[in-house]
Formats: structure tokens, C-alpha cells, sequence
């Protein structure tokens, strides 16, 4: 009378290069262990073995979340069986969340507050809002006499538009951003974002949808489902340096903290965007490196194995001064000659160091247009 062992089921896609082709899997997860095991649902066998798979946990496993195992990047699109639904999805929501002009500069201290509040950080964008995109966020209020304040305010520089997920996102961000009026907030709120960054009920720092329909309304307005590209982001690839936060410390939580470094070495963070590198964009946009150095396999193999997300940096002679703010590309030399650089900072191999930087000056402008372009070809650099 043995009991059955607890596995939970998902419905998984993955896109296959080569062929071009959305391939489908049962994807089981056996949290005893910790090992996987994938079914073809297609071809009706087996696709791999359960293995032991120290990578994926059991708080990665919802719809809508992006996994990687070995190498591939999986989208979970629904759970397998009743029992993997009940378990793990009940809670789970998105939520919009945007920093506003005012505090587009604090967006590092920003993001820790909400990794620490448990939300995952799924899309994020730079964006400046034309009068019109503005307008139409905020059609709601256009009838009330701070409309017109408004959206001045929200068009006079960039905000970063988010999606966050997690268990009851729409609330919990609703309290990491306390009061809609920043004073009350610092009487009622004194650690929420606008008691700290808010100056009044307008330039209150940050913006989060007040329930599960906004949200799913004000996600599609800046990252659309279906045709068109939403609001543009902000790179327009001029004296600068580009910068990408590897998969490894975005999954490590360690983005807050790398983009607060950034802003307090004193340099301006002109564009960011999240993005899913496949391996072919991967190759491409690291292929000076092909031949070069060792690691170019494993260094392709890091930036495909989940999300990262693209830097424009601006500074004086941006890319030679932020290339020595990156520091060298191996941590271990980088935390005895350079001990507060990034990657001596927030680096842990030559290959999972934190941060790619650009490597020669005239690379900067060119890095930036290959990485915005080459993800995203039908992104304009500006509208």
C-alpha cells in the first residue's frame, strides 16, 4: 500500500529554432527530489527521463511564468492536472506597476523593495508617454480637474512600465506604493515607495492597477498581446555604453541592487528593457567573442537561459568609463583590483559575472542598435 508520490503537471511550449516550430510538453515536477521529466505531447513519448534538476523550484511553477530547463526556455501555459491547479494556482496574479518621472531615478531601491516583497519583475520598459498615450492611460480621470496636470506630469520625462507576479500582486504592490497622496503616506505609510520618493497626489512616484481587470487592461496598453508594440522605449543609441544584466543575477534578485550601483557611480540610465534571448540572437550578438575566449559556448548558453534585461547608459565617455565601472570579466580578479565594480561586487564566475558591458567605445551605439533591434526588429528607437 505504497502512497503515491507528489508530482505536479504543466502544459509547457517551447519554441524550437531550427524548425521554427512551437513544440509541446507535459512538463513533471516532482518536488521530493526535485527532478523533471518531459513528455512530447505530439508524438506521445517520452522527451526526457526524470532527472535531478537543481535549477527549477516549486515556487517557478505557475501559468503564465517562463522556466528554463537544461537550455531551454519553457512558457508554462496551463497546469496538467486538477490537482497541480488547485495546489499551485490559485493566487497567482499581474499586476502593472510604473514608476513615474519623479522617481525614475530611485527605480534600483525600487525593484528591491519589490523582490522583497516576494513579486517577480516578468516585463519591464523605459518608455517616454506622448501627450495622446497619457491621455489615453488615463481616460478615466479626464473628466476631473487634475487631469490636465496629470497627464503634463506623466509626459514631462521616461517612466518604467513593470508586469509583476505573484500571490495577490494587484494588492500587494497597491501596499508596497502606500496612499495615492504622498504626504498622508508619510504620516500613515513611512516605509511605502511614496512616503519615500512622493512629493504630493500627483507626483507620487509610483502608479499600480486597482484591480485584476485594470491590470489586464494597462498591461496590454504597454505590452501588447497581439498587434503592435505599445509606447516605445527610450534608446536612441547616442554616446553610450550598453549594458545587460545576465540571467543569472535577475534570477538571483540581484537587479535593484546592480541598477542602485549604476545610478550612484553617477551614471543615466537612458533606456531598459526586459527581454528572452534565443540561442541564434544570443550567438549573433555575442560573436566578437566567438574563437576569442573559452567560455564564448557557455557565455551564449548564459544569455538564453532566461530573462535579461537591456541597458542604454549614458556618462561622460560612457563606454570607457563604464566598461571600468563593470570591472574585469573574471569576479575573482575584478575583487582584487577593482573591489567596488560590478562584477567584484555582484559577479560569481568569468561566465555568470553579473553584467556584459560594451568592450571597445565605437561597439556602444552599434551594441545598443544590435541588441534593441535584434530582439525586437519592429521596435522603432523612437516614435
Amino acid at each position: 500500500n505504497v502512497t503515491s508520490e507528489e508530482r505536479f503537471a504543466f502544459l509547457a511550449e517551447w519554441y524550437d529554432p531550427s524548425a521554427a516550430l512551437l513544440r509541446r510538453y507535459q512538463l513533471l515536477f516532482y518536488p521530493k527530489d526535485g527532478s523533471v521529466e518531459m513528455f512530447d505531447v505530439k508524438n506521445q513519448r517520452t522527451f526526457l527521463r526524470r532527472t535531478k534538476y537543481d535549477e527549477l523550484h516549486q515556487e517557478d511553477l505557475f501559468v503564465g511564468n517562463r522556466v528554463n530547463v537544461f537550455s531551454r526556455q519553457l512558457d508554462l501555459i496551463g497546469y496538467g492536472d486538477q490537482y497541480t491547479g488547485n495546489k499551485l494556482g490559485s493566487k497567482k496574479e499581474r499586476t502593472l506597476a510604473m514608476i513615474k518621472p519623479d522617481a525614475v531615478n530611485k527605480m534600483g531601491d525600487i525593484l528591491q523593495m519589490i523582490n522583497d516583497a516576494n513579486l517577480i519583475l516578468t516585463k519591464a520598459k523605459m518608455t517616454k508617454l506622448t501627450w495622446k498615450q497619457a491621455a489615453d492611460f488615463y481616460t478615466e480621470h479626464q473628466t476631473k480637474s487634475f487631469f490636465h496636470n496629470l497627464v503634463q506630469f506623466m509626459t514631462s520625462g521616461p517612466v518604467v512600465a513593470m508586469e509583476l507576479m505573484g500571490d495577490e500582486a494587484v494588492s500587494v504592490w497597491r501596499r508596497i506604493l502606500g496612499p495615492t497622496d504622498s504626504g498622508v503616506a508619510r504620516k500613515e505609510a513611512p516605509p511605502s515607495l511614496r512616503a519615500q520618493f512622493g512629493t504630493d497626489g500627483t507626483r507620487n512616484a509610483g502608479h499600480g492597477s486597482d484591480s485584476l481587470a485594470s491590470a489586464a487592461r494597462e498591461l496590454e496598453f504597454f505590452f501588447p498581446s497581439t498587434a503592435g508594440h505599445g509606447p516605445a522605449n527610450t534608446a536612441n543609441c547616442t554616446d553610450c555604453a550598453c549594458c545587460v544584466i545576465k540571467p543569472h543575477a535577475i534570477s538571483e534578485a540581484l537587479t535593484g541592487k546592480i541598477l542602485h550601483s549604476i545610478s550612484a557611480a553617477g551614471f543615466e540610465i537612458s533606456a531598459l528593457q526586459m527581454f528572452n534571448m534565443d540561442r541564434a540572437n544570443a550567438e549573433e550578438f555575442l560573436e566578437v567573442y566567438k574563437g576569442v575566449v573559452t567560455e564564448y559556448p557557455n557565455m551564449v548558453a548564459e544569455l538564453c537561459s532566461g530573462p535579461c534585461m537591456a541597458l542604454e547608459i549614458r556618462g561622460t565617455d560612457a563606454p570607457k568609463t563604464f566598461r571600468e565601472f563593470c570591472g574585469p570579466a573574471d569576479p575573482e580578479i575584478a575583487r582584487h583590483l577593482r573591489p567596488d565594480s560590478l562584477r567584484a561586487l555582484y559577479g560569481k564566475t568569468k561566465v555568470q559575472n553579473a553584467v556584459h558591458c560594451t568592450d571597445l567605445p565605437e561597439d556602444g551605439i552599434l551594441e545598443v542598435h544590435t541588441y534593441w533591434h535584434l530582439i525586437h526588429p519592429h521596435i522603432s528607437i523612437s516614435e
